[in-house]
């Protein structure tokens, strides 16, 4: 899960609704374990019962959110965002800024499916290099929906 630590009410109601999605159908959230909507995302999933993972930039486990399962503090600062991209079997965005559309980037190029809720709109251009756009959904349901087929195959649950 990515999206911006500054964000609206409308995006982290929209992060917490995607946490307990996930929860509910057994998968692992893992996030950059601080605020906004990574903490709402958090927040849904550990609400109903599920696993959260917090990568975080710093070197202090106590800079986590209080809904984290896991905090593991990496000391790498943003560079975090490769190894959470790197421990994804899909991403599943919500709005936008700078540290999520680099997110984005490094999924695409790991050619992991990329869904995005309210982010921004990359050009078309952006499909040059090869690969495609994240897939833009509007609801929660569908950002589930788009990914869980992918983690139910990597995880071998079926159901």
């Amino acid at each position: 899960m990515a999206g911006p630590s500054k964000t609206t009410s409308q995006e982290l109601s929209l992060a917490r609704q995607i946490g307990v999605l996930l929860a509910q159908h057994h998968a692992v959230v893992v996030c950059g374990g601080l605020g906004g909507v990574m903490e709402a995302c958090a927040e849904g999933a550990s609400s109903a019962g599920g696993t959260v993972v917090g990568l975080l930039p710093g070197l202090e486990r106590s800079q986590g959110n209080r809904y984290l399962t896991v905090a593991l503090a990496t000391g790498l600062g943003e560079l975090r965002n490769g190894v959470l991209v790197s421990a994804c079997d899909a991403l599943i965005v919500v709005g936008g800024s700078w540290g999520t559309l680099s997110e984005i980037a490094l999924a695409q190029r790991a050619e992991k499916p990329v869904v995005s809720l309210c982010g921004w709109r990359l050009p078309v251009q952006a499909t040059a290099a090869g690969g495609s756009l994240p897939i833009e959904v509007s609801t929660p349901v569908e950002a589930v929906g788009a990914v869980l087929p992918c983690c139910l195959e990597s995880s071998g649950d079926d159901g």
